[in-house]
């Protein structure tokens, strides 16, 4: 399952992304309160500064050095206190019940031996720390336009996100355009909540 993605406008961090199941997660987990250039580009900082960005030995490090890497400047996440502690708790997670691969979570068989549907995707990733009902949406139909995944009703497990040509979310970043178009639709998005509100 190859994908290219093209989320931060940093080609190193967009590489990390493509290539590595964790990165992906963590990119994804850390997408809240900031924008999304600055979640997606997290992964990339921690590697730089831990030499490596292994769940195994991120769910073993100390919380104060991982913390105290997290939230060096430029932080990784403008929460970085709760957020060092969040991707600790996810790796934990992946390491414990997905022997280390985040990347079984969409790709492991489930339990009559089948290729996981979306729908199954769905409650694996709902499961996770930090992954509630929306971020598990976006994430599989980020999986499913994305990187390749292709199990049954993936689309309709994401409803709204997985609807082809929608720009909604990330899972519709594929080049600068198309990062400036979902910008706008999520302005609007909170603009009409406010005005709903107000």
């Amino acid at each position: 399952m190859t994908r290219e993605l093209h989320i931060t406008g940093d080609e190193a961090a967009d590489r990390l992304l493509s290539d590595d199941d964790f990165a992906l997660l963590t990119g994804m987990l850390l997408d809240q309160q900031v924008t999304m250039e600055t979640a997606f580009a997290g992964p990339a900082k921690l590697r730089d500064r831990l030499d490596g960005l292994d769940a195994s030995a991120i769910a073993r490090m100390d919380p104060e050095e991982f913390g105290a890497a997290f939230a060096e400047k430029p932080a990784v996440h403008r929460f970085p206190g709760s957020m060092a502690k969040r991707v600790q708790e996810l790796a934990a997670v992946i390491v414990q019940e997905w022997g280390g691969d985040a990347g079984a979570i969409w790709r492991q068989a489930d339990a009559d031996g089948e290729a996981p549907s979306g729908a199954e995707v769905l409650r694996r990733l709902k499961a996770l720390p930090g992954f509630g009902e929306q971020k598990a949406k976006i994430f599989l139909a980020l999986l499913g336009k994305q990187a390749g995944f292709g199990g049954a009703g993936w689309a309709d497990a994401s409803a709204p996100y997985g609807e082809q040509g929608a720009k909604r979310s990330v899972a519709d970043i594929v080049d600068p355009e198309s990062l400036a178009e979902v910008r706008a639709a999520k302005q609007a998005a909170k603009a009409a909540a406010k005005a709903a509100k107000g």
